[in-house]
C-alpha cells in the first residue's frame, strides 16, 4: 500500500515545463475536438436549413436534376472532389469502399490547395458538405470528412 501512495504522490508533482507541455495538449485536444464537430455532411437533394453554415458542394459533375437556383450554395469544390477516374471506377460498390478511400486519401494528399479552404472555412463557421449519392455512408464527402478530421 506504501509503494502506491509514494507513486501517487510522484506522479502528482509536475514541474511546469510538464504543466506547459499538458496546457498545450489540451489546447490541442480542444481545437481538434472543436473542428469535429463544424464539419457535417447531408445530401444535396434535401431541403437547407439555417443551422447548416457553410454549404459546400464536393463532386465533379453537377447534381442531376438541380438547378443552382433551388438550394444555398456557398461554393462548388470540384477540385477537392474524386477524379473522375477514381469515381467512375468506384461506381458506389461497397466491395471497393476500403480501396476508394485509400486511393481518394491519396489524391487529396497530392492536391492540399482543393480542400483547405473547407479547413479555413470550418476555422470560423460550421461547414456542411454535401452530397449526391443515394448510399450516405460510402460516399466521397464521407471519406474527406474523415480524412479531414485526421
Amino acid at each position: 500500500m506504501k509503494k502506491w501512495k509514494n507513486k501517487i504522490s510522484r506522479n502528482r508533482k509536475i514541474g511546469s515545463k510538464e504543466n506547459s507541455i499538458l496546457k498545450l495538449y489540451n489546447l490541442k485536444i480542444e481545437h481538434y475536438i472543436k473542428h469535429i464537430n463544424m464539419i457535417q455532411i447531408k445530401r444535396v437533394y434535401d431541403p437547407p436549413e439555417n443551422s447548416e453554415g457553410e454549404r459546400i458542394l464536393v463532386k465533379r459533375p453537377w447534381p442531376r436534376g438541380m438547378s443552382k437556383e433551388k438550394f444555398k450554395l456557398n461554393a462548388w469544390l470540384k477540385e477537392a472532389a474524386p477524379s473522375t477516374e477514381l469515381r467512375k471506377w468506384f461506381s458506389h460498390d461497397p466491395a471497393k469502399w476500403k480501396e476508394f478511400q485509400r486511393r481518394y486519401r491519396a489524391e487529396l494528399d497530392s492536391h492540399p490547395d482543393a480542400w483547405q479552404p473547407i479547413m479555413t472555412t470550418a476555422k470560423k463557421s460550421k461547414v456542411t458538405l454535401l452530397f449526391s449519392s443515394h448510399d450516405a455512408t460510402h460516399n466521397n464527402v464521407v471519406a474527406l470528412k474523415e480524412y479531414l478530421e485526421n
